[in-house]
């Protein structure tokens, strides 16, 4: 099987990446690994679809270190293949990287991912599921008893009176983007510094104010799912705790976080389960929830990261779940074939 993974640039990747985990364990498990960019595609006159891609020699690579110094190289000579060379194209981009200095390439792993889909690749996630959740609205669409009250406006009078009817304050957020950047915690409306918050944050686009969650002081819980369900390998949960760093309200790893063992419990296996039917609709095969207490802040659709801490963490090999359920799939496409619809495929 050959499983191409797009990113959003080669360069960019490092070993601890999840999705160098993820190639790792298909390298190991005798697949063929490609790397493809947004600008790797070409749709020729005869609406043949092609791609360039950086092919990683065949080799028993052991650690993600030698697969990512082999990866550099593979990069500076790429070979252009036919997508029905591609048996699995996994879009492991994250838009909001490229939305101000290359709009262009926001899209194109939707876009390009759609057109391979209706050759017969399989894509993971979905593109059109992907096309819904191209920012933190998504989660509006998932039903009210797991997200904390928000309000998305780019009206600061509409934020003031959203945040003076909390008192136990709000979370400013852009409505795009990721990594914790420009992620602010509001205490009450009369904070001096309130209108240097609005224009930092807003900067992006609209913005979402949520209400802020006590249970934030611990941290937030990232939990994969994968088909739908909890990945969950020899006994353990593919979750972990992200706790902040010192005077800071943002838990993401980029941010200075940190990552913990923790014990998932029947509430987050109750969020799991509330929004199981919607990510299966919408063909998320791959989905990191964050987690605080009973609800569900932030669904990573794109990119979700944090596989490689895990395998240290319990010494498990998730990244080998995905790419067997993978496996799965393409069974199932050479069995169905094309009777079968992506979105479908995706998450079975």
């Amino acid at each position: 099987m050959r499983i191409a993974f797009f990113v959003n640039s080669i360069e960019t990747e490092t070993p601890g990446y999840t999705t160098t985990a993820l190639a790792l364990a298909a390298v190991q498990r005798s697949h063929s690994v490609v790397y493809v960019e947004p600008g790797d595609f070409i749709l020729r006159p005869d609406d043949d679809l092609a791609v360039s891609v950086a092919v990683l020699p065949d080799a028993p690579y052991k650690t993600s270190g030698k697969l990512h110094a082999a990866l550099q190289d593979a990069a500076k000579q790429k070979k252009t293949v036919a997508i029905s060379d591609i048996d699995v194209l996994f879009l492991r981009n994250d838009p909001s990287l490229d939305g101000t200095g290359r709009p262009w390439a926001a899209n194109a792993g939707i876009m390009f991912g759609r057109l391979a889909a209706e050759r017969g690749t399989i894509v993971v996630n979905d593109p059109d599921g992907l096309a819904q959740a191209q920012s933190k609205l998504y989660l509006q669409s998932f039903p009210e008893a797991v997200r904390p009250a928000s309000l998305i406006s780019r009206s600061i009078a509409e934020i003031r009176a959203f945040i003076d009817k909390r008192p136990k304050g709000c979370i400013v957020k852009p409505l795009q983007g990721s990594g914790g950047k420009n992620v602010f915690h509001i205490a009450k409306p009369t904070d001096s510094n309130l209108n240097q918050i609005f224009e930092a944050a807003s900067g992006d686009g609209y913005l979402i104010a949520q209400v802020y969650l006590p249970e934030a002081k611990a941290g937030d819980v990232r939990l994969f799912l994968m088909n739908g369900l909890p990945l969950v390998r020899d006994g353990k949960y593919a979750a972990f705790r992200r706790v902040p760093a010192k005077g800071d309200v943002r838990s993401n790893i980029h941010a200075a976080g940190t990552a913990r063992k923790v014990k998932v419990t029947a509430t987050m296996l109750g969020i799991a389960e509330m929004v199981r039917p919607k990510l299966i609709g919408d063909g998320m095969f791959l989905v990191g929830l964050d987690i605080v207490g009973d609800k569900l802040l932030e669904i990573n659709v794109f990119t979700p990261g944090g596989l490689t801490r895990l395998a240290d963490m319990y010494a498990t090999d998730f990244a080998a779940s995905v790419v067997a359920a993978l496996e799965e799939k393409r069974t199932l496409r050479q069995a169905y074939g094309k009777a079968m619809t992506n979105s479908r495929l995706a998450t079975l």
